[in-house]
């Protein structure tokens, strides 16, 4: 990636700051056929369009937590970090429900101002001190 494509997408878009961020892997096993019966490119899609003017969807490298392939952060927003919410980490996010769960719990607020679906409690996972400090930089 070139510094300047870095930098642009360092930015947030217009309106978007103090929004929640989406962050997808598609590194080495995430959103590649390791992970059969997924429309990865549907699942990304879906999840841009329906979160679109509400949260920042950005694509990232491999964050290291392969074995929950397809793995999907949702960062609270400024107003959500403010009221207590931290980085969701989910895992195994293969079933095209899920991207209508995430995209409605974001809808209302995300992490800190509103409480996630309750399936959404069966993605959720802690990654390790290493990864969660990698992915945070």
């Amino acid at each position: 990636m070139s510094r300047r494509t870095r930098r642009e997408n360092a930015r947030p878009p217009a309106g978007g700051a103090g929004r929640c961020t989406v962050t997808v892997c598609r590194g080495c096993c995430c959103g590649t056929a390791k992970v059969p019966g997924t429309d990865h490119a549907e699942q990304l899609s879906r999840l841009r369009a329906s979160l679109d003017g509400e949260a920042q969807v950005r694509v990232t490298g491999c964050l290291d937590a392969c074995e929950q392939a397809d793995v999907v952060v949702v960062q609270p927003s400024t107003e959500g970090r403010g009221a207590g919410g931290r980085p969701v980490w989910l895992g195994l996010v293969n079933d095209p429900g899920a991207v209508d769960d995430i995209a409605a719990w974001i809808r209302q607020g995300g992490p800190g101002l509103a409480d996630p679906p309750g399936v959404l409690d069966l993605y959720a996972f802690t990654p390790s001190r290493r990864v969660r400090r990698a992915a945070e930089q």
